[in-house]
């Protein structure tokens, strides 16, 4: 992944303005694999069907945004919550 650190400090969660950080491996692994079962939803409440290739992890560690194609997405409809309910 191509994110670079000026970037990275420059973005934030559009939602609530918190600092992000990138997803660890394992996180995007787990979220990948939820979502080739089809079990992974965003906040507009739609299945997630393309893999990622990374994320972006509110500070607060409740919402990932994802990155596809080296391109953060940072719609907050397109969040994935990360609260296991």
């Amino acid at each position: 992944m191509a994110i670079s650190k000026d970037l990275l400090d420059i973005l934030a969660c559009p939602e609530t303005k918190q600092p992000l950080t990138l997803a660890e491996p394992p996180l995007v692994a787990r979220l990948n694999a939820r979502i080739q079962q089809g079990q992974l939803t965003n906040r507009r409440g739609l299945t997630v069907a393309e893999p990622l290739d990374g994320g972006l992890v509110r500070q607060d560690g409740q919402y990932l945004y994802p990155i596809r194609e080296d391109i953060p997405i940072m719609l907050i409809d397109e969040a994935i919550p990360l609260a296991e309910g």
